[in-house]
């Protein structure tokens, strides 16, 4: 039997072999086998927004699961939050967004071609790092480079100029007695405003954590690159209450740099050289905050923010009390001492854990295209087949295979075409384990199951396939 050729795809910056095209394949899998669709496409489209099909929710909702019961379910220091999406407008003037949550923006007079200017410099640019800088700094390096537009190729920018990144909306009835209202720009501030209810009724001791998972809405003006930065996107963000007195921060800060790499490696299964750490300099980190770090990953675009890890001070607590009016402090049960906590932050998107991990998985090799997903976050576990469609008794008994795996993980059924083509369309979507149900399981009652890794098919007991399965899987 001769061995089978593997083609790496290996990214950017990596010295082995490249593959310019990986995102453009990506994009083309994830619409062939359910992963991710443009948004309103018989209508044209919606920019920057997608639709997540069938086998897309599944993988991402795997993701959202491994997060939940990594950081809060298993943590003893962990509770959990579900916010409303629309909170009271006060709450985004208190933390700052109305007034400083926004981008620099720039137009191209010729086409009429609109993007972030700090994207553009650092497109041209690669050494220059433009991200915090004013509007006059970002208008002079646009100007002294002369940096062309990369629609036209014309150098004719409007000034660069802020834009609010909130979306707007409005509640009530009649329209004369509308209110204005904001979508959450992010999930950490429903966390802020329900501290005192948390403390109140649950039994928390510094330090404590309270982790959150849902939308949040942001009206960026972007270029694309997939479901990396979209106008809606699920955010998944723990906000670490602590003292500062009792607890050292760096030590903290650390201690979840350690938990997130280990998430990003060990549960999703991540390379660790397509991964790095990178600090925010002075003009780059929000000034309420004394150290941010990103965790990035690389992207076919370039080192792009992953996951971001803030220690945010007691910035956020303060501002809510001060605007509030309400007393957000944290009171130690035996001492009576009382203090408003401080707060270590890690906030992650989980569409750009999901482009992570499709991209990273993805294999090719001379006869197909698959993903070499984990298990644990495949769409499917399983996908069961009768290896003739046409014959009733093998459907019938693969039905009951079906039925008998189904109740335990996520199962697929496919009974077109031959089973070559069904191990291809299951090897693009990551399923790890093919049950083929043929003649001789209508003797002794054994299937063939194949590994989409190294294509093996052993034969396993009917009776024995859901724990053999399972066993796989936990390995």
């Amino acid at each position: 039997m001769s061995a089978t050729r593997v083609i790496l795809v290996m990214h950017k910056d990596d010295p082995c072999m490249i593959d310019s095209n990986l995102m453009e394949k990506i994009v083309s899998l994830c619409k062939r086998r359910g992963f991710v669709f443009p948004s309103s496409e018989i209508y044209g489209g919606l920019a920057n927004t997608y639709d997540y099909g069938p086998a897309g929710v599944e993988l991402k909702k795997n993701i959202s699961d491994a997060w939940w019961q990594y950081f809060v379910r298993s943590r003893p220091d962990m509770v959990g939050l579900d916010s409303s999406i629309i909170l009271h407008p006060k709450v985004w003037e208190a933390s700052g967004h109305v007034a400083s949550f926004a981008d620099a923006l720039v137009d191209c007079k010729n086409c009429k071609f609109r993007t972030r200017a700090d994207h553009l410099i650092e497109e041209a640019l690669p050494n220059v790092k433009a991200e915090g800088k004013t509007e006059k700094e970002l208008d002079k390096i646009i100007e002294e480079h002369k940096i062309k537009c990369p629609n036209c190729g014309k150098f004719a920018w409007t000034a660069v100029r802020r834009f609010n990144l909130l979306f707007e909306t409005k509640i009530g009835i009649v329209e004369e007695s509308q209110s204005k209202v904001y979508l959450r720009g992010e999930t950490a501030q429903g966390i802020f405003v329900s501290f005192k209810n948390i403390v109140d009724s649950n039994r928390v001791r510094l330090p404590f954590g309270v982790g959150q998972w849902g939308k949040s809405f942001r009206n960026e003006i972007t270029k694309g690159n997939f479901i990396f930065r979209t106008l809606e996107f699920e955010q998944a963000e723990i906000e670490y209450f602590f003292d500062p007195e009792s607890n050292n921060w760096e030590e903290l800060f650390e201690a979840w740099k350690k938990d997130m790499w280990q998430f990003v490696t060990k549960i999703l299964g991540i390379k660790e050289a397509n991964l790095r750490w990178r600090e925010h300099g002075n003009e780059e980190r929000s000034f309420y905050s004394k150290r941010t770090e990103d965790l990035e990953y690389n992207f076919p675009f370039g080192f792009k923010e992953l996951w971001g890890l803030a220690y945010r001070t007691n910035y956020d607590l303060k501002q809510h009390i001060k605007h509030s009016g309400q007393e957000l402090s944290y009171t130690y049960p035996q001492s009576g001492k009382k203090i408003v906590p401080h707060v270590i932050e890690p906030a992650v998107g989980i569409n750009r854990l999901m482009a992570m991990v499709l991209l990273d998985a993805y294999r090719e090799e001379e006869d197909r295209v698959y993903l070499a997903l984990p298990p644990r976050l495949a769409p499917y576990k399983a996908a069961v087949f009768p290896l003739l469609a046409n014959k009733p008794q093998l459907v019938e008994k693969a039905k009951e295979v079906y039925a008998h795996l189904s109740p335990h993980f996520t199962t697929a059924w496919d009974d077109r075409g031959n089973v070559g083509k069904r191990y291809y369309s299951q090897d693009e979507i990551g399923t790890p384990y093919c049950i083929t149900v043929d003649f001789q399981s209508l003797e002794d009652g054994t299937v063939t199951v194949r590994d989409r890794d190294t294509k093996e098919q052993p034969r396993v007991k009917i009776t024995e396939l859901a724990d053999y399965i399972k066993k796989q899987i936990d390995a």
